[in-house]
């Protein structure tokens, strides 16, 4: 049977932006962490580091709009699935529970919400720790030619609702599990019953998980395009861990991050892109390294 809880953790029903509710596990106590996860998972990607942090940490862990247990509004407009929007709901969350400062981790989709929350609110994030993507205007900006087919889901995604919908939706369990399999090669980072949780949660969640990548082909990047024009950056002490899949594609990672945060530190990981499932030992200890700057 197919955990949807981490031990330990009381689970409560949350408001974020607009009256959409979403579905957050809180344990442990001392200073707020948020864990956001990514594509295509749940919250519970992040049990294992968020039993170990909470030893030490008030950890909180959402699922985020359109994913897992989280409600799925209709995507009416490019901003229901902005990470602007996306942002305030995880900054409405951490009010409601009393924290108007806090550490933000996030994988993946969950690292751009990340992204977003501090550009637009720095007074409220402590520290931002992004775990294996890259800034929304440069993921864009790196993909060319024939190496680009290993993000051909960005621009099917991208695509004008409707049409990916449906494509997906005709062969939804294939869709999401090819990249449960082609990002574990070795097949061994999570149990059988959670990468079916992932699935199934994902299944349930087509048209609000495209919504989420069409807006980072749209909105979400307009949005970078502006910051960088203005010349934002990220001030608060900032850390990324990564593969290193800018030698194939051309790239220089840590440089593209510096961009947005000069102090930025990089560090690259031996680990497949599901790294908090498969090393979470390593990733607490990111994480606490980087809650530790600046104390």
């Amino acid at each position: 049977m197919t955990s949807t809880t981490i031990d330990g953790f009381d689970y409560r029903r949350m408001p974020g932006e607009g009256g959409v509710e979403l579905n957050v596990a809180i344990g442990g106590s001392g200073h707020p962490i948020v864990l956001l996860h990514g594509f295509p998972q749940t919250h519970l990607m992040w049990r294992q580091v968020a039993r170990t942090l909470a030893e030490q940490y008030s950890i909180v862990v959402p699922d985020l709009r359109g994913y897992g247990a989280s409600d799925k509004p209709e995507e009416l407009c490019p901003d229901t699935y902005s990470k602007r929007t996306m942002a305030r709901d995880i900054l409405g969350i951490m009010r409601d529970l009393g924290a108007d400062r806090f550490s933000l981790i996030g994988h993946d989709r969950g690292a751009l919400v990340g992204v977003r929350a501090a550009l637009d609110h720095p007074a409220a994030i402590a520290h931002l720790g992004i775990l294996d993507v890259l800034p929304t205007m440069d993921t864009w900006d790196v993909l060319h030619g024939v190496d680009a087919a290993v993000a051909w889901h960005l621009y099917l995604m991208a695509q004008p609702r409707g049409l990916p919908e449906r494509m997906i939706e005709a062969v939804a369990e294939d869709f999401f599990g090819s990249f449960l399999d082609a990002w574990d090669p070795a097949g061994t980072t999570f149990p059988a019953h959670m990468r079916q949780h992932y699935v199934d949660s994902s299944v349930r969640a087509v048209p609000s998980i495209v919504a989420d990548y069409r807006a980072t082909a749209g909105i979400d990047l307009e949005m970078d395009r502006a910051d960088r024009k203005a010349g934002a950056q990220l001030t608060m002490p900032v850390a990324v861990i990564s593969q290193d899949w800018g030698s194939q594609l051309g790239f220089d990672a840590s440089a593209l991050w510096r961009q947005w945060a000069p102090a930025a530190t990089y560090q690259p990981i031996d680990a497949g892109h599901f790294m908090a499932e498969e090393k979470p030992d390593e990733i607490a200890s990111f994480i606490r390294e980087l809650v530790h700057r600046g104390d």
